[in-house]
């Protein structure tokens, strides 16, 4: 088996836990599997190095600074390694072989690190070498090197076990695998076995940190994703496992949805509000098909059949509450919704989508966004039109 293994700033945080990472490497080595290692900077170091930078510093010399902590990290793993008779390499930006290569952009250069992530993996299956690899940094094509953003060393290690071919990738953190809850804040947080991308790119993206974003979108279906704590030593059993992968999809819904705004003054303040609008609802065994907020008011979407039910409701809860005002009703809307995992990692995505609709003169509704989604909302006589419009879009 092929594995690509995580290491993160804590579980590196000491001589300690540099040795006990290199324990459960070696072992995962001796049981006849191919290793490669991505390490990020030990303990806080890189926040260190950027609460150092105190002068003006440009974006080049900023790179090369902080990237000195996973580079301390690689030689201290490889030496670790070394001692326990692994045949280990470490791969920095400007060696022979490094794979992460990003364009003038700073975005990945997918068709370059994809050839050598690939030629790398070879050369362990020859060489029969363990790459230790740091995380976070990447190399331009003219030698300069950059970085992959926050969340950096996750990132390196899911996009390099797709390039290669890895069976296999383990995030070795500082938390048990993902929990229910915050073990800090919540009695009887537990660890979730396993979880989709789905769910678990919704709760990075609103502050689990877990896996980074970034990450997640280079996970395919054929390679399993782990997350175990680094006091577990055993890179090949336990924490949770992150199971599918993103898929681009667009889905017109079918039928038609009424739009009921409830306006009122200071609603934002008004703690509670959305469930004593929403309760009755469901009480009424009306699915709510989205929901908008602003200032002063909210929005509901429903099924546009329970348009005149949904009506009656909400304006009994108008009547029944004074910083309420009114409920008013559109009928006849679709909703057009574009899912992706790459979605958040594309600036400007929501224009992508929205500019050719104003071109083609098909007045928008509304607009909703999550963290991996975007529901564009249209009268129904533009749904087709819009369909075939963003359909068009490559995403």
């Amino acid at each position: 088996m092929r594995v690509v293994a995580k290491f993160g700033g804590t579980s590196l945080g000491n001589g300690d836990r540099v040795n006990r990472a290199a324990d459960s490497v070696a072992a995962a080595v001796e049981a006849g599997n191919e290793v490669a290692v991505v390490a990020s900077a030990m303990g806080s170091t890189t926040d260190y190095l950027l609460d150092a930078i105190t002068f003006e510093a440009d974006e080049a010399d900023e790179a090369e600074i902080v990237s000195m902590g996973e580079r301390t990290s690689v030689r201290m793993l490889k030496a670790a390694l070394s001692a326990r008779g692994v045949n280990a390499v470490f791969f920095e930006p400007g060696a022979d072989g490094w794979p992460v290569i990003t364009d003038e952009h700073g975005e990945v250069d997918i068709e370059e690190t994809a050839k050598r992530a690939a030629a790398l993996a070879e050369r362990m299956g020859e060489e029969n070498v363990v790459p230790v690899i740091t995380g976070f940094l990447a190399q331009d094509h003219d030698g300069n090197v950059t970085t992959l953003g926050r969340g950096g060393s996750d990132t390196t290690a899911v996009m390099l076990g797709k390039y290669m071919d890895a069976d296999e990738v383990v995030i070795v953190t500082d938390v048990e695998g993902v929990m229910t809850g915050d073990p800090r804040v919540v009695e009887g947080a537990r660890n979730v076995g396993q979880i989709t991308v789905d769910e678990l790119r919704n709760l990075s993206f609103r502050g689990a940190e877990v896996v980074a974003p970034s990450a997640l979108s280079y996970k395919t279906e054929g390679m399993d994703v782990r997350v175990v704590h680094y006091q577990h030593g055993d890179l090949l059993t336990g924490g949770t496992s992150i199971e599918g992968q993103f898929e681009n999809l667009i889905d017109l819904r079918e039928g038609t949805l009424a739009c009921l705004t409830v306006a009122g003054r200071a609603i934002r303040n008004r703690p509670g509000i959305l469930s004593d609008l929403s309760k009755p609802l469901s009480d009424a065994g009306i699915n709510i098909d989205a929901v908008a907020s602003g200032m002063d008011s909210v929005t509901f979407y429903v099924d546009g059949e329970h348009a005149e039910k949904a009506e009656t409701i909400l304006h009994d809860s108008v009547i029944a509450e004074e910083t309420l005002s009114s409920v008013t009703v559109e009928d006849d809307v679709a909703v057009i919704r574009v899912t992706g995992g790459e979605l958040p990692n594309q600036p400007g995505v929501i224009r992508k989508i929205v500019d050719p609709l104003a071109d083609a003169h098909i007045n928008l509704l509304d607009v909703i966004t999550s963290a991996t989604s975007v529901a564009v909302f249209v009268n129904d006589e533009d749904r087709e039109q819009a369909l075939e419009i963003i359909q068009k879009i490559e995403f």
